[in-house]
């Protein structure tokens, strides 16, 4: 049991905060029975919504896989929000001015966004490996800055004025990903995204590089005795996660967006964190994770448009899994129990 210790802990956290949010729509809805049946089957009630689902899950996994990396190193970054809009906006800016054609343009825009990134990102590793600086106040510090460099170039260069909103002008067609499931929003960087998955895990668990960040994430003391040049580390992995992040965000403006539009940061970079969480640092968990976050929040939005429950309720329900999962004393005694079991086996 004690090897399935971190799922359990992990499935009754979300089971936990899902019987919390069942009893405050009990308690705030006049249809409770109807309205928890729209929150749990309303995001297969169509094959559009299940499209949707898939559709937030991509760039969820993108910031996920991008967490992870940071987490498994023992590194509490947050920038992941920052990169991913800063390098939407680097993919937006090729989609408006450069002119290729279909098979390039995209992949040009999502390699200039997800670059841009990675060097970014490299900063607070930098001065994490050399100053020991903390990275999760200058990664939070980088998201503020980043996304104020981009409303800055989105209402003073690219803001189109004849849109009469705050939006971009229109990316050229050629730089829009395909769709690749009709009827779907369904795009091409979900391909992307699930190769990006299985080199991570490739990465992670059979390469020596991968054996290093997890002893650095483990014990950095330990690792620097063994050898291993942890501050080569800390940067590499900065560069990785950046390189993700910035992919991310070019791939969900070229497969969702028509027009640069973000007027603030999207909030996936954040959500990347509870991603990682819910994955326990596993790059291949990342997929289920991000669906069921995916999937929740589709049945959000359907509650909040066929029933009388805002779709706010998910924010309880995620700020619960978090506060669950993070902490460290729950379901503590239980773990102590069965390793005095295991301890009395072996007696």
């Amino acid at each position: 049991m004690l090897k399935y210790f971190d799922a359990i802990r992990t499935l009754l956290s979300v089971a936990i905060a899902l019987v919390i949010a069942f009893i405050i729509i009990a308690f705030i809805s006049d249809d409770p029975i109807g309205t928890i049946g729209i929150f749990i089957t309303g995001p297969l009630a169509s094959s559009a919504q299940i499209g949707n689902v898939v559709e937030i899950a991509i760039p969820l996994m993108f910031t996920g896989l991008s967490v992870v990396l940071l987490f498994r190193a023992g590194l509490f970054n947050l920038g992941a929000e920052g990169l991913f809009y800063i390098s939407g906006l680097v993919a937006a800016v090729i989609a408006i001015y450069w002119s290729m054609n279909a098979m390039i343009h995209p992949a040009v825009a999502i390699l200039a966004g997800s670059a841009v990134g990675a060097l970014l990102s490299a900063i607070p590793g930098i001065m994490k490996a050399k100053w020991n600086a903390d990275v999760l106040v200058t990664s939070l510090m980088f998201n503020s800055i980043l996304a104020g460099i981009g409303l800055y170039f989105l209402n003073y260069h690219l803001r189109d004025a004849a849109a009469f909103a705050n939006v971009s002008y229109k990316f050229q067609e050629t730089a829009r990903l395909e769709t690749i499931i009709p009827g779907t929003r369904i795009h091409t960087g979900l391909i992307l995204v699930l190769l990006c998955i299985l080199a991570t895990h490739y990465f992670m668990y059979h390469t020596r590089w991968g054996y290093e960040l997890r002893m650095t994430g483990s014990n950095r003391s330990f690792a620097e005795f063994s050898g291993i040049k942890t501050g080569r580390v800390i940067v590499t992995v900065h560069l990785i996660a950046g390189f993700l992040a910035g992919m991310g965000g070019s791939v969900e403006m070229l497969g969702m967006y028509a027009r640069f539009q973000w007027t603030d940061l999207p909030g996936y970079g954040l959500d990347g964190a509870l991603i990682a969480l819910l994955a326990k640092n596993n790059p291949l968990s990342v997929i289920g994770a991000a669906l069921f976050l995916a999937y929740i929040r589709v049945g959000a939005d359907q509650m909040a448009i066929l029933s009388d429950v805002p779709a706010e309720l998910i924010s309880i329900i995620q700020a619960i899994i978090i506060l669950l999962i993070s902490a460290e004393q729950f379901l503590k005694m239980w773990k102590n129990r069965q390793l005095l079991k295991e301890a009395e086996k072996l007696g």
